[in-house]
């Protein structure tokens, strides 16, 4: 059966933090938790899901937060991609690495 994982792109605009004017700030939530700033990686929305499509990572849905008119938006970007499959649990093997006792009489 295919299993998913899932994660998400936030594209913020907000009132810059040095200067007069806005700034867009871009945060990746990955599937294992982690949150990483990857502003770094482009300047638009576009250049950051083009880079997960090369990773494998495919647009599901987008949502904008309503609530925040005017001073900044909030674009959601819902991603997924296919999981990857973990090997099928080993079996164990009985008296391997023990050296076995011969009684001779």
């Amino acid at each position: 059966m295919l299993k998913w994982e899932y994660a998400l792109l936030v594209r913020r605009r907000q009132a810059a933090s040095t200067d007069v004017g806005w700034e867009l700030v871009f945060i990746w939530y990955g599937p294992d938790g982690s949150m990483v700033d990857v502003t770094p990686y482009g300047d638009t929305a576009l250049a950051h899901l083009n880079r997960a499509g090369d990773q494998g990572w495919e647009l599901v849905g987008m949502s904008e937060d309503p609530s925040q008119p005017g001073s900044s938006e909030l674009h959601r970007y819902h991603l997924k991609r296919p999981k990857a499959a973990s090997a099928p649990p080993r079996q164990r093997i009985r008296g391997v690495g023990r050296a076995a006792r011969r009684i001779t009489g």
